[in-house]
């Protein structure tokens, strides 16, 4: 059994690719990858440098501090649809086959598959890819989907990217499709 056992591992270390596999182990390269990416997050020396570190990571700190977007509800919302203004944004950020079965009037759609790329597109880019002008960053933008966790993500994104005067409709499509009593 002995002369068995040696004679597989001594064909196994011939063929160089068996024997690399075998020998091995699978965690060594998540282990390397992890030391290696915690090694990076160290503070620098100088204490020039310290200091803005410091303010980089509370700056980053900040932003992905959790926060809850203001929520409205479909009285909030539906006045917004009768008189649209150019000073604020109803964006369905439901995908193109979903807003085929309808949409809340006023709407435009801004897929949240595309949402965070087209928030640094420049203006007339953002346009001409999405047919409306490019939100600004204190414009009133009040986000929606199927049922209101896509629109609070999209809260989210345009936050990160600057945007201040954001509005999550908790009740999106659904809450919308049963106070209209529409399909």
């Amino acid at each position: 059994m002995l002369r068995t056992s040696a004679f597989r591992v001594a064909r196994a270390a011939s063929r160089p690719s068996i024997a690399r596999i075998a020998v091995t182990p699978a965690h060594t390269y998540n282990h390397f990858i992890r030391f290696e990416s915690t090694k990076a997050e160290q503070p620098p020396q100088t204490d020039a440098a310290k200091e803005a570190w410091r303010k980089a990571r509370d700056l980053k700190d900040k932003l992905n501090h959790n926060w809850d977007a203001v929520t409205l509800t479909y009285e909030q919302v539906k006045p917004k649809t009768l008189s649209p203004s150019p000073d604020a944004y109803l964006i369905d950020v439901r995908e193109p086959d979903e807003v085929i079965q309808g949409s809340i009037p006023s709407a435009v759609n801004l897929p949240l598959s595309v949402l965070s790329n087209s928030l640094h597109l420049h203006n007339g880019a953002f346009k001409e890819k999405h047919g409306f002008d490019k939100p600004r960053l204190a414009q009133e933008i009040v986000f929606y989907c199927r049922s209101g966790k896509r629109s609070a993500t999209a809260c989210d994104i345009a936050k990160r990217n600057g945007y201040t005067n954001l509005f999550n409709y908790e009740g999106s499509w659904l809450d919308w499709v049963q106070k209209e009593g529409t399909k």
